[in-house]
């Protein structure tokens, strides 16, 4: 997945690769996209067993703003 090769499925602009922060715990990590429904935790509001997750990678369109989210390795912080 290249980024010359990404358009905009509403306009067929160009998108910019870019990342969705989370700053919790006073770090800044890449959001993680989990298979199936949230659960309930009693002590972190809800369960993510981080192997269970893949980074998500978000392209912006330049021509109309829409955000386009892709889940993959490839997105993880280098």
């Amino acid at each position: 997945m290249s980024n010359e090769s990404l358009r905009c499925t509403r306009c067929q602009g160009q998108l910019v690769q870019g990342f969705v922060p989370d700053f919790s715990h006073a770090a800044i990590i890449v959001e993680n996209w989990h298979p199936g429904k949230p659960k309930k935790s009693f002590w972190t509001v809800t369960k993510a067993p981080k192997p269970d997750g893949l980074p998500i990678g978000a392209f912006r369109c330049e021509q109309c703003g829409m955000l386009e989210f892709y889940a993959d390795s490839k997105f993880a912080a280098e």
